[in-house]
């Protein structure tokens, strides 16, 4: 599988920013405000080539940036992609390798990996529509980020991931052990990949106003 990488004249006449992704990633770990302080550890423990995704919704735009630019520096060092939650526009000025969100968000803009989200086969429909290059299916478990939530469980998660026609990724309450037992062969996580003993913060890893 070829990837548009930073969006690669490999899918458009433009001017190639980066390399090709030619694997999607199988590992994904996803920011959040609650994990900040261990991603340098947890980016440095994954295999290489493995992916992050950034969120922090949690900081002001500026801060929001220069973080990101940050952590993609530490993620492109492991040889990690490097995808932003937001619209491919966003994605495209931020250099990121793409974007992540709802199908709404990406079905339009410039070529450039599409991780989409869904919940349920509806949503997987309308991520096939919006080309999504792999459709993250959540929540499979009960997880820290929606505590008491409905969740699909394994059963209805290889249902509808039998029926998405594209790679899937399972997300929510996911760690090594259950995503073995689910038999996915992608999987991402927040708190899932927080590294059993993380190194201390290096000078220059804290977030911006900590």
């Amino acid at each position: 599988m070829l990837i548009a990488r930073c969006y690669s004249a490999a899918m458009t006449l433009r001017q190639p920013i980066c390399q090709p992704i030619r694997h999607l990633p199988r590992l994904w770990l996803v920011s959040d405000a609650r994990n900040d302080r261990m991603l340098a550890a947890a980016l440095a423990a994954m295999p290489r080539g493995s992916g992050l995704i950034y969120r922090h919704y949690h900081l002001a735009p500026t801060q929001r940036r220069a973080r990101f630019a940050r952590l993609a520096r530490m993620a492109r060092a492991r040889g990690h992609a490097v995808v932003l939650a937001g619209g491919m526009a966003q994605a495209r000025a931020w250099r990121a390798d793409g974007a992540y969100g709802p199908p709404a968000l990406l079905a339009r803009g410039a070529g450039g990996l599409r991780l989409i989200t869904a919940h349920g086969f509806r949503e997987i429909r309308q991520a096939r529509a919006a080309r999504a290059d792999a459709i993250l299916l959540s929540p499979v478990f009960a997880s820290h980020s929606h505590p008491g939530g409905k969740v699909l469980g394994p059963l209805r998660f290889r249902l509808l991931a039998a029926q998405a026609q594209a790679p899937v990724i399972a997300l929510g309450g996911i760690n090594a052990a259950r995503a073995r037992r689910l038999g996915a062969d992608r999987w991402a996580a927040i708190d899932g990949l927080a590294p059993k003993n993380p190194q201390p913060i290096v000078d220059g890893d804290s977030p911006p106003g900590a």
